[in-house]
């Protein structure tokens, strides 16, 4: 089965911030990609509103459920009970949560399954209880697998930056066969695999192919600005092509 592309819209709505216009429009967008095959829309409402705001969330829900109803919809963000009771309103498909400060200008590393167990098997069973499939933002260890399925959660979600980041081709090999482990070791624990941040068309054949297990990848800004250059439609058959679709 190809990996699923969901595009997150964030790197969108921050364009649009910028003069508090209504345009370049979050839905109109999202409208595109999923009519040119986008399985999903992913979204991370961050506390000061930088990109998407609260009302684009129930903007999104309306349109997928309206007019994309096999679409998924994915929200990411700090367990606080802002972004829980959000979850719980806005009643998304799957719920990725993140150990970002509020101030952190994008993720940058996964959980400490560890030190935070408790608090996410909290989560995990609050939301999952509300009918919400739960994944972790979680970085390439293979060590970490055991404590993440601990907390209960359905899938994790391998923060690909340290892979997308390396210039160097020995750096990128390295990083690739850490995803790959841990894609594999999740796998065989019985967890969904989802994977983010950095890929691009360059890297994502490579990661696709070394872990054929992902079920799903999150891309915003590398989708943004290549939107920039070849149009939101074009952009996503090309993205879907390097998921192997």
């Amino acid at each position: 089965m190809p990996t699923h592309l969901s595009v997150n819209v964030n790197a969108i709505a921050q364009l649009r911030n910028r003069r508090n216009l209504p345009w370049p429009s979050v839905t109109g967008l999202a409208r595109i990609a999923l009519e040119a095959g986008a399985a999903g829309i992913t979204v991370h409402p961050r506390p000061d509103e930088r990109h998407i705001r609260r009302h684009d969330v129930f903007d999104l829900v309306a349109l997928l459920r309206a007019d994309f109803p096999k679409a998924e919809f994915n929200m990411e963000g700090y367990p606080d009970e802002r972004f829980l009771a959000l979850c719980e309103e806005a009643k998304p498909d799957q719920v990725t949560l993140v150990p970002d400060d509020p101030g952190q200008a994008t993720s940058d590393h996964g959980w400490d399954v560890i030190t935070h167990a408790a608090l996410l098997k909290t989560v995990v069973a609050r939301l999952k209880g509300r009918g919400f499939r739960v994944s972790l933002f979680l970085d390439a260890d293979p060590a970490l697998v055991a404590g993440a399925k601990a907390t209960g959660t359905d899938r994790i979600e391998l923060y690909t930056g340290p892979y997308g980041h390396a210039a160097d081709a020995g750096v990128q090999a390295a990083e690739l066969a850490k995803l790959k482990a841990t894609t594999e070791a999740a796998s065989a624990a019985g967890l969904g695999v989802n994977a983010g941040h950095d890929l691009t068309l360059a890297n994502l054949p490579k990661l696709v192919a070394a872990a054929p297990a992902i079920a799903e990848v999150s891309i915003g800004h590398a989708l943004t600005a290549d939107a920039l250059t070849y149009g939101m439609a074009e952009t996503v058959r090309l993205y879907r092509k390097a998921c192997g679709s």
